[in-house]
């Protein structure tokens, strides 16, 4: 079968994210109160898969998001552009002490038994202050684009975010453009916002303009307040439990064409067991799974939503397009960083069962 979705066959850009850019320090296995230095990498739960579209399946792919003049911002502006993603900026100001700044996203991976561990600096963040009317999408979708995405952490961040973000979803829609959205709910970032109520309130009406919705069993439940099963899966890789509260999902919001996630079954912080499961049109399409050794599991679900999408923009079946996300989600956690460093070939070898036996 198709996947069904109307999706534009041509456009400027094939896909066009809407959030938050952030650097984010990283200290390897060392825990940050004995840390001596860090690495820094760009990233996004939005951004991140416009990275991954671009670098990796070489689509032409956008990115919507504040921008402050200053070294922080000009470090991260030059990642954006290393990775092939085109940038439509509200630029901000730096007032040399308080900002506004560009966030800053903690996270040390742990090893074996120690997990990881994140926490964030987004005091007087640039992209909590982007608001309704700071973009031209009649400019910007009258170049033409195929797919509009966003997703729950950008949603967090202030009450102007989520306006901006259904506006956003209605130019995309007004334009013929395919929406997405990625629950990716964040506990710490709704809880000093109105928590678990506030989340439901604003993430319902935002994705009553959505077609592809991206999000594990407790975004259903924390973000949306779907209810969850009386009989929990008996282990992370059975998608019965996701997959019994979709008909609650298409009841509430019946325009959804597409609902997907990751399984992951964590054994230590370096151990996972890893699959995917989606809905699409009424139709469940499960991938494989795999054991994977995992080297920073930082952005490995934005990576099975880039490769989801992939597959879906590209034609493919939604069971060709579970087992791509599968693919690229799988090899991103072997990379240390938030965004792709693999090729479309090596996640479409992986995809039809590839091995990791050396390539010579």
């Amino acid at each position: 079968m198709t996947n069904g979705l109307n999706i534009p066959k041509s456009g400027a850009l094939d896909f066009l994210a809407l959030g938050a850019l952030v650097h984010r320090l990283d200290p390897g296995i060392t825990p940050f109160r004995k840390a001596t230095h860090c690495d820094i990498y760009v990233s996004g739960g939005e951004y991140n898969c416009a990275a991954n579209l671009s670098d990796c399946f070489r689509l032409r792919t956008g990115i919507a998001s504040a921008m402050v003049d200053y070294p922080i911002g000009e470090l991260i502006a030059g990642q954006v552009r290393a990775m092939g993603v085109q940038p439509f900026y509200r630029h901000f100001k730096h007032d040399g002490v308080r900002g506004p700044n560009m966030a800053t996203v903690y996270c040390d991976r742990g090893l074996g038994a120690r997990a990881p561990v994140v926490f964030y600096n987004r005091c007087n963040e640039a992209a909590a202050q982007l608001k309704p009317g700071d973009f031209n999408w009649k400019e910007i979708f009258g170049q033409g684009a195929r797919w509009f995405h966003s997703g729950g952490i950008f949603a967090a961040l202030s009450p102007t975010t989520a306006e901006l973000i259904m506006e956003g979803m209605e130019a995309a829609k007004a334009a013929g453009a395919v929406t997405s959205f990625d629950l990716n709910y964040r506990a710490k970032l709704w809880n000093i916002v109105g928590g678990p109520e506030r989340a439901k309130e604003v993430l319902n009406r935002i994705v009553k303009h959505v077609d592809v919705l991206v999000g594990n069993e407790e975004d259903l439940q924390l973000g949306l307040g779907i209810p969850g099963p009386e009989v929990h899966a008996a282990n992370k890789l059975d998608p019965g439990a996701f997959l019994s509260m979709i008909g609650d999902v298409a009841k509430r919001h019946p325009q959804i064409q597409a609902v997907a996630t990751t399984l992951r079954e964590v054994r230590s912080t370096n151990r996972h067991s890893w699959g995917a499961v989606a809905w699409v049109h009424g139709q469940t399409f499960a991938s494989p799974t795999c054991e994977l050794d995992v080297v920073d599991r930082v952005g490995g679900g934005d990576g099975f939503a880039a490769g989801f999408y992939y597959g879906l923009l590209t034609g493919e079946s939604p069971q060709e397009a579970v087992n791509l996300g599968w693919a690229h989600g799988a090899l991103l956690t072997t990379y240390p960083g938030d965004t792709t460093m693999a090729t479309v070939e090596q996640v479409k070898a992986f995809a039809k069962g590839g091995s990791a036996r050396i390539q010579r």
